[in-house]
């Protein structure tokens, strides 16, 4: 595999590229490796992950040879542009809006086969309804400046990657099992990672979160956001801020508010 990835991300603009057969964690990884200065664009893919992690820690499970999990060091100017914050080094953009610009990218492949996938805020990606994918997003920082983004992503591919459904916090699929055929993975990872460098300009513009916007599900429908197990907010999902924080329109008192990323659980209410 490590040699038909090489051969097939020839093409693109890699910083650098590190391939395990099989390792904990990929973030994890790229993280080490980004205080090694490792180079923008530098890629860490795995056939296998067994210690893999989704947002508050929740485990993603990558079985040998049937899903995609890999992340992507991302180094400051991390956007195209000038601009004063760009000349100190600095990121004139959220972390958050790295979530979607791998949400995005990765949904616009996937139409490419004829689905229909949706992106559960803030990191899912969902095909007929069932979770697919998700995304870990993790900043390096060097006092107040952001010195790297590491995007983790984890695709289910073929049926055999989707967890038993008593493992399962909510439902999943793979995309074999929604398109009726395999999906060779290399091909995917190679199609997932131009369309990052694709909309990576548009983190700058604002068309990424409008794009971002436009994918959500079940906007206009009632959600139900949960910050912790106590504090549980009902409302319409209505839209996203600038930054990519969420809209909702809260039922209690029929008024927009902002919910911020953070460990939080949204879920459709029944």
């Amino acid at each position: 595999m490590q040699k038909k990835i090489q051969t097939l991300l020839d093409s693109l603009p890699l910083g650098g590229l590190r391939y395990f057969d099989s390792i904990g964690s990929t973030n994890d990884e790229a993280l080490v490796w980004a205080t090694e200065d490792a180079p923008d664009f530098s890629l860490v893919v795995a056939d296998e992950q067994t210690k893999g992690r989704g947002r508050a820690g929740r485990e993603w499970v990558t079985p040998h040879g049937t899903a995609l999990a890999f992340s992507l060091i991302l180094r400051p100017p991390l956007t195209p542009g000038h601009s004063p914050d760009y000349e100190r080094g600095e990121s004139a953009h959220p972390p958050t809006l790295f979530t979607g610009l791998g949400a995005v990218a990765l949904a616009d492949v996937l139409k490419r086969f004829k689905l229909k996938p949706r992106i559960k805020w803030p990191n899912d990606i969902l095909l007929n309804g069932k979770k697919t994918a998700g995304i870990l997003v993790e900043s390096v920082w060097t006092g107040d400046q952001l010195d790297t983004v590491v995007l983790g992503m984890g695709v289910n591919v073929l049926e055999a990657s989707t967890p038993p459904a008593g493992q399962l916090q909510f439902p999943a699929t793979s995309v074999e099992a929604e398109l009726g055929r395999p999906v060779d993975r290399v091909n995917l990872l190679r199609d997932i990672l131009a369309a990052i460098l694709a909309w990576r300009p548009g983190l700058a513009n604002g068309k990424l979160v409008k794009a971002w916007e436009e994918k959500l599900a079940y906007k206009g429908e009632l959600v139900q956001v949960w910050k912790d197990s106590d504090t549980m907010l009902e409302g319409r999902v209505v839209g996203l801020e600038s930054g990519g924080n969420l809209r909702l329109l809260e039922s209690k008192r029929d008024k927009i508010v902002t919910v911020q990323f953070g460990e939080i659980h949204l879920r459709p209410s029944v």
